[in-house]
């Protein structure tokens, strides 16, 4: 069956800090930057791992990661000759932005087809906006809801330096949820590894959340997403490729297929959900 992979790192890595390049080295992934050269080597990449279309993550953390406004033109060009593959993802980061309306209009107006929150690397909460401390947060959610753009938020920790934690739990996408509930909202790894529980809560409660289970080695997924055929619908697809440890996309989804969960679940997580996201 035909695979969408909704969490693949495709990013400006010269941008990167020296300390978190060297969290990223993995003997697996010795070839990946050859791989992440070019567009054309991206599309050849997933055509031998057998996946059809990617959602390329980015997202502006100039202060943890080295991630800087401009990764957003970055992938709009990178992507632009391949936009039925290869479909980018943005940022905007309001901790480093005068006029976040201006500049969430200009990302979006760039072809990007969802927004990256990553809180532990961005430093700030969902909800920010609630108490005035970051009420341009809004706008990002205001805009993305008009034009029926997905908001990817990080959920779950994060290990690298500077990353702050005390972001990591999802549950202040409640909020979100409740004041934005028109807003397509995406929780990437479900959680993991300490806020499963919570990440589950919130997407079956609210009728705009759904998960992403990137980041979760497949043969632990029913540890960390125990009731995974009862949230099939809401449940996207992804790898976190190249991330340390994800030996190929293709493995993955071998791993996935070995846990035996039906056919219909396996179709609506490894494509119907993600390709309905994203018509």
């Amino acid at each position: 069956m035909p695979v969408f992979d909704a969490h693949i790192h495709i990013q400006p890595w010269e941008m990167l800090k020296p300390e978190v390049i060297s969290m990223l080295s993995d003997p697996s992934h010795a070839n990946a930057k050859d791989i992440l050269s070019s567009a054309d080597n991206v599309v050849r990449f997933l055509d031998s791992e057998r996946v059809e279309r990617i959602c390329c993550i980015n997202y502006v953390s100039p202060d943890v990661m080295g991630f800087t406004r401009e990764t957003n033109d970055w992938i709009a060009n990178f992507t632009r000759d391949h936009r039925d593959r290869l479909l980018p993802v943005g940022s905007v980061n309001p901790l480093h932005e005068i006029n976040v309306r201006d500049e969430i209009r200009r990302v979006l107006d760039l072809g990007i087809r969802m927004i990256k929150i990553h809180p532990p690397h961005q430093l700030f909460s969902p909800n920010a906006y609630k108490d005035g401390e970051l009420w341009q947060l809004a706008e990002i959610y205001r805009e993305c809801e008009d034009r029926g753009v997905p908001v990817m938020f990080h959920t779950g920790t994060s290990i690298f330096p500077r990353a702050r934690n005390v972001f990591a739990d999802p549950m202040p996408i409640d909020d979100v949820a409740n004041d934005f509930p028109r807003l397509p909202i995406i929780l990437a790894h479900a959680g993991r590894p300490l806020y499963g529980e919570t990440a589950f809560f919130l997407a079956r409660r609210h009728a705009n959340v759904m998960l992403d289970i990137s980041g979760i080695p497949p043969k632990a997924l029913l540890r960390y997403v125990p009731r995974v055929a009862d949230l099939a619908g809401k449940i996207v697809w992804g790898t976190d490729w190249p991330s340390p440890g994800v030996v190929s996309p293709r493995k993955n989804v071998y791993d996935f297929l070995a846990l035996g969960l039906g056919e219909d679940v396996e179709r609506k997580i490894l494509w119907d959900n993600a390709a309905r996201l994203f018509a």
